[in-house]
């Protein structure tokens, strides 16, 4: 059967039609477009996601960490995690990691990173982290001997169990050595009235969304034993922003946990 069925919409391809980019097809627009009409700052929730990735890449890469394993990686955008990377320490090295062969497609075409640095691409779902662990293209991207930033950005929330979700960020986790880091964000309605709460559990239940909503102590399972990055678990829009507070949405707008948490020896 072939591995790409565009029947079926899939959050990278959504995710890029919420972005404004063009790799998407009808029932990716479908989706995007039924989830902003029960949603409707969705398409800004995910801008401001991005957005926090390229901060969290460059405040780790301005810190000093140069190797990033970013898995749902998403279809390629202007800064990409190895253009934000290398534009601070051109040595950096990137493995993009995600489940969609279109992804994968794009990104070994469009993604090329500098030419001090590498840059790799696994087809892999994070669901089987051992995959991604034995690939040979990790072990020919990354040092697993020196610290990497694990980036799990908007992607966790399409784990629904809580605790297959916990145990898989921790098997990766196990991997990588003291100094490395963990970006994550995920979807919450800890901000959100009730008539949105009741409006996303019956969207989740009729399957029709597919992002599970965590609340701030479910997050903050993934994040247990790191030292926690100023300032801590808070609203993507609100993670060491460059905007003042009057030009940013707010945390009910967004609906996006954010956090960054370095391993500390033992963790």
């Amino acid at each position: 059967m072939d591995p790409i069925d565009t029947s079926v919409a899939h959050p990278a391809r959504r995710y890029n039609y919420w972005l404004g980019g063009k790799d998407h097809f009808a029932a990716d627009r479908e989706s995007g477009d039924l989830l902003a009409r029960a949603f409707p700052t969705a398409r800004l929730a995910a801008l401001e996601n991005r957005d926090f990735l390229r901060r969290s890449v460059r405040y780790l890469a301005e810190a000093g960490v140069t190797q990033f394993l970013d898995i749902g990686t998403g279809l390629p955008v202007p800064d990409n995690t190895h253009e934000i990377a290398q534009r601070v320490a051109p040595r950096s090295r990137i493995l993009y990691v995600d489940n969609d062969p279109i992804v994968m497609t794009h990104a070994r075409a469009l993604l090329v990173g500098a030419p001090e640095g590498r840059t790799g691409y696994v087809e892999a779902d994070l669901r089987d982290p051992e995959a991604i662990l034995n690939h040979p293209d990790l072990r020919a991207t990354l040092d697993l001997r020196q610290p990497v930033a694990l980036l799990l950005v908007a992607v966790l929330h399409f784990i629904h169990d809580d605790d297959q979700a916990v145990a898989i960020v921790q098997r990766l986790r196990e991997a990588l050595p003291a100094g490395s880091y963990l970006v994550a964000s995920n979807l919450t309605l800890d901000y959100a009235p009730p008539e949105q709460i009741a409006k996303h559990e019956e969207l989740l239940a009729g399957g029709r969304t597919d992002a599970r909503a965590r609340d701030r102590a479910e997050f903050g399972r993934f994040f247990a034993g790191l030292e926690l990055v100023d300032p801590g678990i808070v609203a993507v829009s609100d993670w060491r922003p460059t905007r003042p507070t009057d030009d940013r949405p707010t945390a009910t707008d967004v609906a996006i946990y954010g956090a960054v948490g370095r391993f500390a020896p033992g963790a």
